[in-house]
């Protein structure tokens, strides 16, 4: 076979493009082949298809010129279902690639094919054109859904659909073309219209009932048109038309709605997304061969919430979910069709800001809805319940081995899993433990800078897991991942999202605390997340909302323990320098607690430091805003007050002269008396009794 390929290519070689065109569709158009020779002679084309595009620009003449009805005829045809996966799937790479080369002309060559294969009407001939549509809505939607919604075409399948006669073949075809057609907006309304009536027929079809003779008696059947051998509908034709009907029920879920219209007929119960899900759950739990309908429709049922509920409360068919998500390869319909359903299982209702909910509650009075009930089943408890249960049913392991070889698409929708998942406290440190706190980071990497959204969503799910876990049980070991690779996604989220219509500060201020758990470890931690969001971090210290502010000063209070890092943001004497110190005395003097607290914190640990402390006492109001802390009501402010001042006064030389005596001016002996007399436990009682000794000591 290698022989043969290197053969074929040496003599492609010595022609032209277009005689090279016309020697691959000579091949092409033989029967008898291999699927490899159909699959290498589809690839050389495609190559060829491809190039034309840019070589056609310099003038040379286009390869499509040669292609003519026949031509596009065959490739079309390998896109038969009834031609092998490998085969199907290099024929619509080379048809993409041939619609983009040739225009207009390749449109006019496809419909005419389209038309003239329906026209014709012979079972053959509707699988081969149900078959090419839908494999061309993915490619061309724009192109096939004109054809799809020319008059006449929709109507006349439930004929078909309804012969005495079945072919399950022409059934098949025609089911994977509406479920492709789905996807486009007015292609699903006209199937809702036309279609959904024999729709409902083909699933509520008794599976048990006895087939007839199988004669043929029908005049417009042929024995060698399609697979022709019963008078009922197959399992797998009920199960596809059922996920057909559920991404039309899940969109739509009545097709006359009350008050618009005349008066609907009395017509017979219709087949609710309800029945629907318990239709694809047993088909589920029935076995592999039913996974991939069942999984499809599953994700689109699971679009309403009370379905979404009854499945978090299925054990057994969770289970059987988070197998099959297990066993699916990747970057498979199978493996995204799974993931989409644990996302829609678990996602939460995007918080609306006060103006969002009034602007909805205008529409709805617009609309004449009167007042929006949310849905319940919709609420943060119910949703945190669904999370709750779908974690147990032991889907964390399967997520992080899917992150590793997963599409872009699957990689958003682990994220979002895990990111709801975060939400509840109860559950972070089991997922760090199951190798969530990895993914995240992993995902973070991965996902395209263009696609921001996600890559926040993992940054912040990440923030959530650190804030509750110790870094040095998620980072220490034999771990794989360093502690200094969680800083970059963190820093990502600390500044607001500018694409999003309303400021979301929730990011920022769990990243915040994620990087001071961080900076709580090692100096290395807290060198490496100076440099790389210091000036995010020193931004939020202005921040107008005083838990943010109040967050950046306690992360600054851990990242100045590192005392060559506390040297270089604020004992160099520049002017930055000085705001900064500036910015951290205010902050000790704020009117919150745990703003002072954090503030007094990082004083403490600077005031440590000659150069810093000299540079303190620079500012005027200094010595008053720090006995105020010794004077504070609360004993963890008073002891960093007694600290501060201690460290003052053993300062050697000028500069613990210098806070001597600013002390003693802005009543030091007081306040600290004050604060003994205060103070309960020994370790305040003390800070305060040596500071008074070095105060009162003479010179």
């Amino acid at each position: 076979m290698a022989g043969a390929a290197d053969a074929r290519a040496k003599e492609s070689g010595s022609l032209g493009r277009q005689d090279q065109t016309l020697l691959i569709f000579a091949r092409l158009m033989e029967g008898g082949k291999e699927d490899e020779e159909m699959v290498a002679d589809l690839g050389n084309l495609t190559s060829l298809l491809n190039e034309d595009v840019e070589v056609a620009k310099t003038g040379e003449p286009t390869i499509t010129s040669v292609i003519d009805s026949d031509c596009v005829d065959t490739v079309l045809c390998y896109l038969d279902m009834r031609q092998s996966d490998i085969v199907r799937g290099h024929a619509a790479l080379c048809t993409s690639a041939y619609l983009k080369a040739a225009g207009e002309d390749g449109n006019r060559k496809l419909a005419d094919f389209f038309h003239n294969r329906v026209e014709r009407g012979t079972y053959d001939d509707y699988i081969v054109a149900f078959c090419v549509a839908a494999a061309i809505f993915p490619i061309a939607p724009d192109l096939i859904s004109e054809l799809f919604l020319e008059e006449g075409f929709l109507p006349s399948l439930g004929p078909l659909m309804r012969r005495k006669w079945k072919s399950r073949k022409v059934e098949t075809a025609c089911l994977e073309m509406l479920n492709a057609a789905c996807t486009h907006s007015h292609c699903r309304e006209a199937v809702l219209k036309y279609c959904a009536d024999w729709l409902e027929e083909v699933i509520d079809q008794d599976p048990d009932d006895a087939i007839e003779s199988s004669h043929v008696t029908e005049p417009d059947l042929s024995a060698k048109e399609g697979s022709i051998s019963m008078r009922r509908h197959s399992q797998q034709v009920q199960n596809l038309a059922a996920v057909v009907l559920a991404k039309l029920r899940a969109v739509q879920p009545t097709a006359n709605p009350p008050g618009k219209g005349p008066e609907p007929r009395i017509e017979s119960a219709t087949t609710s997304i309800e029945d629907l899900s318990k239709r694809f759950t047993k088909m589920l739990l029935e076995g592999p061969e039913h996974a991939q309908p069942s999984v499809e429709g599953l994700a689109y049922a699971s679009l309403q919430s009370k379905v979404r509920e009854d499945l978090a409360h299925d054990k057994e068919s969770l289970k059987r979910l988070v197998k099959t998500l297990e066993s699916a390869p990747p970057r498979s319909p199978l493996t995204y069709g799974a993931l989409s359903i644990f996302a829609n299982l678990t996602r939460y209702q995007p918080i609306e800001s006060e103006e969002e909910k009034r602007i909805k509650q205008l529409k709805a009075y617009a609309n004449a809805a009167g007042k929006v009930k949310p849905d319940p089943l919709n609420d943060h408890a119910h949703v945190t319940e669904r999370c709750k249960r779908v974690f147990e049913s032991g889907i964390t392991p399967v997520l992080v081995a899917h992150s590793k070889n997963g599409s872009v698409a699957s990689l958003s929708l682990i994220t979002s899993i895990i990111y709801s998942f975060s939400m509840t406290l109860a559950l972070r440190g089991q997922l760090a433990q199951q190798g969530a706190v990895t993914l995240l980071i992993g995902a973070w990497v991965a996902l395209p800078k263009d696609d921001d959204k996600s890559r926040r969503t993992a940054a912040q799910a990440l923030a959530r897991i650190l804030i509750s876990t110790n870094p040095a049980l998620v980072f220490g070991g034999n771990r794989q991942v360093p502690q200094s690779a969680a800083i970059r996604p963190l820093a990502s989220i600390l500044a607001p999202d500018p694409a999003a219509d309303t400021r979301d500060l929730l990011p920022t201020f769990e990243a915040l605390l994620a990087l001071t758990n961080l900076a709580s470890t090692d100096d290395d931690t807290r060198r490496s997340i100076v440099r790389t969001a210091w000036d995010d971090i020193e931004e939020q210290l202005f921040s107008t909302n005083t838990r943010i502010s109040t967050a950046a000063v306690e992360l600054i209070c851990n990242l100045v323990q590192n005392p060559e890092e506390a040297l270089r943001l604020f004992g160099d004497g520049t002017s930055k320098a000085q705001t900064r110190i500036k910015v951290v005395l205010a902050l000790a003097d704020a009117e919150d607690v745990k703003t002072r607290s954090a503030a007094g914190g990082a004083l403490a640990s600077l005031t440590a430091l000659e150069v810093v402390a000299r540079a303190i006492l620079a500012h005027p109001r200094s010595a008053v805003i720090i006995l105020d802390l010794c004077r504070d009501d609360d004993e963890g402010l008073r002891h960093r007050g007694a600290v501060i001042v201690q460290n003052l006064l053993s300062a050697e030389g000028q500069t613990g002269q210098s806070a001597k005596s600013k002390l003693l001016e802005a009543g030091a002996v007081e306040a600290l008396t004050d604060c003994a007399k205060k103070s309960r436990t020994s370790e305040v009682v003390q800070a305060v009794v040596h500071a008074l000794e070095l105060l009162l000591a003479r010179n």
